[in-house]
């Protein structure tokens, strides 16, 4: 019960004002004066004063509330390292049950964990959870604080005022004393590349509680694959250097190895995605002879910016004489040497259009054809009548990388080019338009007329004749790459016979899947993050690829069925709550994929300190603990006046506030009704008494 006095006045106070101002004059001269009856009548004029004002006591009702102690568990990625999670639940259980049993307290447990995001830093905001928590707490019922974490708090404020907090807060620190950690940073990696030019990684390694002086091991690794391994001392800057491999990412990840003694090897990984551009494709174009599909490959080869074409048609073999002068055939000799010996190794793929053997090529430059196709080059033969026929390049050492030898004759029927049961799942042939999306079904594009008969086939024929013969053929051989087209009739697509066909997207399909994009690759396994889902989609040839494994940043393990969802494409998804880097294995195939940010900060600095908190929870009277390896040594916990001190030997304390809440109010007046009149008259009778004698 809480009570004061409240005025409510009967009249305006100018008018009061008027009514009292001349009587206080008349008080103060009588008073100086020493006029008989001077008290009497002052304390007369004061009543009247009071009944004016109409002074009124009021009496509250008030219920005393609890004082509030928000317990703050984190339970971020750096929490879940070695036993930490074991002693945060226990230091939790044991802070609430001392709590319990005080009946001046209330508790609010505030819990702060990871949020997944792609687009901001993931890290420990223990503040932000506690100003969050404690957003319908009024400040005055406040008692404090306590914080179960391992100390790597980001989100520290200068002080506790300068966030609404003026009660005192603790903090619990999990983990043990001069803990060891040994991390990998990039502190500089370019974003683009031009693929074939240079570019520079630089990387440092930083260690804790290790004695310093002896290099670490660092391996490299592209696309889930070792490439190198370099001596670094910890400190120092690391540069690793290499040149742009492919088009398209290039997933760049750095391991330092792990020593037996620091808390986890989470931290160990750190990886940048390098995009690689294709700045000039340099293709190299040689026909045959003049013929109606030849404009074909010239006007899809020269309608891509990036494309640097170097196109020769032989218009006139050697054999034949009719009188025209060099000069007239050619603006240029067709430079063979400085083409396919000095210059091979430039060209990104060689594309032989109805060439025939007719001595404007020796036989040893096509034996060093072969050597580009084995070392990682790539040719296209778009092959025509002159496969089957004597001068066919079948005869020449290129038969070393050829899919499919000719057998001497051609089939020249009209029929539709179908998409082979391997060539539903193979990413160049797959999905094109037109083609049949259930088997049996007839393809909506126009006829050829003419495909060349071979003995066999290597590799994988993705398109055939109706009748089952090849009519493209992909291979590899060692590092490189064949593609063999058994028809010169693909112009007819491109001419819109019988509707045409997907001679641009067929072949540009094939040009790329030669020059190995990762798109384009038979098997292939990937995967993105939206949120705190994982998908992954497998690319394959085969019926069932399995299962994938996928690993946590923390060393957790777990297993994603895939299910089917088109021709050789399949998919599953995962629901993660950890931030950080994951691989995914599935057989000899591997990826990485980030959920939330990349290399985030919750997994930079993960040995438990106090350095952090210290400073600013001292600010306002609190302190720092450190938890015993089970939960134990939690201290005691006392109420404490508010501006004492809030810590001591073995015991924290939280400020008793006293809060209270309104229920009611009763009013009463001190100058209303008989007893103000009778006051009144008392006290002007006197003095008229006074002054009569």
């Amino acid at each position: 019960m809480n009570w004061n006095i409240a005025f409510a006045p009967e009249l305006p106070l100018w008018i009061i004002a008027l009514i009292l101002l001349p009587s206080l004059a008349l008080v103060c001269w009588g008073l100086f004066s020493r006029v008989r009856g001077s008290w009497i009548r002052t304390f007369a004029w004061a009543a009247l004063a009071l009944a004016l004002a109409n002074p009124s006591l009021l009496i509250e009702d008030r219920e005393k509330l609890k004082s509030v102690i928000a317990v703050v568990v984190d339970q971020t990625g750096s929490q879940k390292l070695e036993n930490r999670e074991a002693q945060t639940l226990a230091a939790r259980d044991a802070v609430l049950s001392r709590i319990a049993g005080m009946d001046e307290f209330e508790v609010r447990e505030i819990s702060a964990s990871d949020q997944v995001s792609t687009t901001t830093d993931v890290s420990t905001a223990l503040f932000r959870a506690l100003q969050s928590g404690l957003k319908d707490v009024a400040a005055d019922r406040l008692a404090g604080a306590v914080m179960i974490t391992d100390g790597r708090v980001h989100d520290v404020p200068e002080s506790l005022s300068s966030i609404g907090i003026s009660a005192p807060v603790h903090a619990l620190i999990t983990g043990r004393e001069n803990e060891k950690d040994r991390r990998i940073v990039i502190t500089k990696a370019p974003r683009y590349g031009v693929v074939g030019e240079p570019y520079e990684i630089s990387y440092r390694v930083l260690e804790e509680g290790f004695t310093a002086g002896e290099t670490v091991a660092v391996s490299i690794y592209i696309d889930g694959e070792l490439v190198t391994a370099e001596e670094v001392a910890p400190g120092d800057t690391g540069i690793y250097a290499d040149e742009v491999r492919h088009g398209g990412k290039n997933i760049i990840e750095l391991r330092v190895e792990t020593h037996p003694d620091e808390i986890t090897d989470a931290n160990n990984r750190v990886f940048t995605t390098l995009n690689g551009i294709r700045e000039n494709l340099r293709v190299l174009l040689v026909s045959g002879e003049p013929h109606a599909g030849e404009r074909t490959w010239r006007n899809l080869l020269k309608s891509d910016a990036s494309v640097d074409l170097v196109h020769f048609t032989i218009l006139r073999p050697p054999e034949k004489q009719d009188g025209t002068p060099i000069s007239q055939l050619s603006l240029i000799a067709f430079p063979t040497r400085e083409l396919f010996v000095e210059k091979i190794d430039e060209f990104d793929l060689i594309i032989f259009d109805r060439y025939s053997r007719r001595g404007v090529l020796p036989v040893l430059y096509f034996d060093n054809i072969a050597r580009y196709v084995r070392d990682g080059g790539a040719v296209l033969v778009a092959s025509g009548s002159e496969y089957a026929s004597e001068g066919s390049i079948a005869g020449t050492p290129l038969q070393d990388v050829l899919s499919a030898m000719p057998s001497g004759t051609s089939t020249e029927v009209p029929f539709k080019p179908q998409i082979s049961d391997i060539g539903m799942r193979h990413p160049v042939t797959r999905g094109l338009d037109g083609s049949p999306s259930a088997p049996g079904q007839e393809p909506q594009w126009g006829r050829w007329f003419r495909s060349i008969d071979v003995q066999s086939a290597t590799g994988e024929v993705v398109m055939e004749t109706p009748d089952k013969k090849p009519l493209l053929a992909l291979e590899r051989f060692d590092k490189g790459r064949m593609a063999l087209l058994l028809s010169d009739q693909a112009w007819l697509w491109a001419r819109g016979f019988e509707g045409g066909g997907p001679h641009v997207q067929l072949l540009r399909r094939i040009a790329h899947w030669l020059m190995a994009e990762p798109e384009l690759e038979e098997e292939r396994l990937t995967a993105d993050s939206a949120g705190g889902t994982i998908n992954i989609t497998r690319q394959t040839l085969g019926d069932d690829p399995g299962e994938v494994l996928v690993q946590g940043p923390t060393g957790s393990g777990s297993t994603v069925q895939l299910t089917r969802s088109s021709d050789g494409i399949f998919t599953g998804r995962l629901e993660v709550d950890e931030i950080g880097l994951y691989q995914l294995s599935n057989g000899d195939l591997s990826a990485l994929v980030q959920v939330g940010p990349p290399n985030p900060r919750e997994f930079a600095e993960v040995t438990s300190t106090s350095a952090l908190l210290l400073p600013v929870l001292e600010t306002n009277g609190g302190s720092i603990a450190r938890v015993g390896e089970n939960g134990a040594d939690v201290p005691r916990i006392l109420p404490v006046r508010p501006g004492s001190s809030a810590s001591g030997n073995g015991w924290i304390g939280f400020n008793n506030t006293g809060a209270s809440v309104l229920k009611g109010v009763d009013r009463i007046s001190l100058f209303a009704g008989f007893l103000g009149l009778a006051l009144l008259l008392f006290a002007f009778a006197a003095a008229w008494t006074r002054e009569g004698r």
